[in-house]
């Protein structure tokens, strides 16, 4: 990955060892609960950096992303989830807080940072939980694919929420959750100056090939996703987080 033409990056690194070995931990007790099965791993590359694109569908989505990956994940989580146990647990892990309502310079850094030191980010492109069918697909995770190379792995979850269930439900115990990672996506880095329309093309182009590994996965698992969350519960507001423009 060059640096030239990198925006700023954070000069504080998020070190992955407590991560790494915590993780075979929690996949073992998830695995008490949940019949977890993980199809994939080998799209995700050993070494440099990547980007994990996931559908977002239900509340155990983020942590099974980071717990499940072959490699430690920074994801960015909510900023509201950056409180009491867990959010002490959540910086612990090296997490990555995302101001959703806002331009998260802050975030925007960090993402950089993790995939600058050839780390890995995770990142739910839709920006908030829903029927995981990537109706609208907003542009950070294409805007950092388009500043750094780095490859883009979708993730596909099926069964974290139940048809009909509310955006904190879970799946009933013993029930089964299929994690499929699919194709990595590339664009070339684009060196500053980044317009906003490089960013659009480079979201549209990313969107179609997150819907065919969606595809792809509902193929290879036989699933179908939930639908919808229950239209109360429905989150329609817009949302900034790691949109940006010219860079």
């Amino acid at each position: 990955m060059s640096s030239g033409g990198l925006p700023r990056s954070s000069t504080e690194p998020l070190d992955p060892t407590w991560l790494a070995r915590q993780s075979p931990r929690a996949a073992a007790l998830v695995r008490r609960w949940w019949d977890v099965r993980v199809s994939g791993l080998e799209a995700v590359p050993g070494t440099g950096p990547v980007i994990l694109a996931a559908n977002h569908i239900g509340f155990l989505d983020g942590p099974l992303l980071v717990t499940f990956a072959p490699r430690p994940v920074h994801a960015l989580t909510k900023v509201e989830m950056f409180s009491g146990r867990a959010g002490r647990l959540l910086t612990r892990a090296a997490q990555i807080p995302l101001d959703r309502g806002a331009v998260d310079m802050a975030a925007i850094r960090s993402s950089l940072r993790v995939l600058r030191d050839g780390g890995v980010l995770g990142v739910f492109p839709e920006g908030h939980r829903g029927a995981g069918e990537y109706e609208v697909v907003r542009g950070g995770a294409a805007y950092l694919a388009l500043v750094t190379g780095a490859p883009v792995v979708p993730v596909t979850f099926f069964g974290t929420r139940e048809p009909g269930g509310g955006r904190n439900s879970v799946p009933k115990r013993g029930g089964c959750i299929d994690i499929v990672y699919g194709e990595a996506w590339r664009t070339p880095q684009q060196e500053w100056p980044r317009t906003r329309e490089q960013v659009r093309t480079t979201t549209t182009l990313l969107k179609q090939h997150l819907l065919g590994e969606l595809e792809r996965a509902r193929a290879l698992t036989g699933r179908e996703l939930p639908g919808p969350l229950p239209a109360p519960q429905t989150d329609n507001k817009p949302r900034a987080g790691l949109k940006r423009g010219t860079e």
